[in-house]
């Protein structure tokens, strides 16, 4: 008689607890940045009121406040939106890893600047000027390559999580990219008016663009958080995929709208 085979010895695997934990570790470090980076916008409208000047105009205490705030916001759901991706642990730690940095380099640039007196976009006055303007001009293509991977992701691979919320974060990360495309091309039209020595018009010739930008720029945040609210009540699926896909429609139509403006005004 053959004996009797017995269970083969286990080999040992790579478990997934050194990833979720390098998962976990890179999401507080996005959210405790992301949190100094709000607290930093929000500390800077203080000095506003102290200090006063003009809210609007390339120099001014407006941008350490709205981009403080708006960097830190973004970071903060990014890092939240991104934990239904269908996206590897590593791959996404190092994303959000560098993402992170980028925006701490971005709000401390802008920031520096503010302190100086100085714009700190499209800035060529000088050789120190110029590198702060060019590290945010890098620093915004950074952020537009991460960004894209992220909105790729989502539609290669339908995202986790309740009812809906695979609907709200494509719909998010697509309107994202209306965001990062009205940013591109505010930096490049201001660089191309500041190389040919129109440097005043290249500092009012993103303002048509920033209400696109600012309302799209949030919709990956707005409509996930719209669906994870919804997943929380007791309304029957088809009721909570209807208000989602109203909120998104509305959400559209403030984008188009304010694009249309934009087309307008320029």
């Amino acid at each position: 008689m053959d004996p009797v085979p017995t269970e083969a010895p286990a080999v040992p695997t790579r478990t997934s607890a050194p990833r979720a934990g390098g998962a976990r570790r890179v999401e507080r470090l996005c959210h405790a940045t992301g949190v100094l980076l709000v607290l930093s916008g929000l500390a800077h409208l203080v000095v506003f009121a102290v200090d006063g000047g003009p809210w609007d105009g390339p120099v001014s205490w407006r941008k350490p406040v709205t981009f403080g705030v708006s960097f830190g916001v973004t970071l903060i759901a990014v890092a939240w939106v991104t934990s239904y991706l269908r996206v590897g642990t590593r791959l996404r730690t190092l994303l959000l890893t560098v993402f992170a940095a980028d925006c701490a380099v971005e709000v401390g640039g802008i920031t520096l600047q503010a302190w100086r007196g100085v714009p700190s976009h499209l800035d060529m006055a000088t050789p120190f000027d110029t590198a702060v303007s060019m590290t945010l001009a890098v620093g915004g293509g950074v952020l537009v390559v991460l960004l894209t991977v992220f909105a790729v992701v989502s539609f290669r691979h339908r995202p986790s999580g309740p009812a809906g919320m695979d609907l709200a974060v494509r719909s998010g990360f697509a309107i994202l990219l209306v965001a990062l495309a009205s940013g591109a091309a505010m930096i490049a039209r201001g660089v191309v008016l500041t190389r040919t020595g129109h440097q005043e018009a290249a500092y009012h010739s993103t303002a048509p663009l920033k209400p696109l930008h600012g309302v799209s720029l949030h919709a990956v945040l707005v409509l996930p958080a719209l669906a994870w609210l919804l997943s929380r009540t007791p309304w029957s699926e088809p009721l909570r995929r209807r208000i989602l896909s109203a909120a998104i429609g509305s959400y559209v139509t403030a984008v188009v709208g304010a694009g249309v403006w934009a087309a307008l005004a320029y």
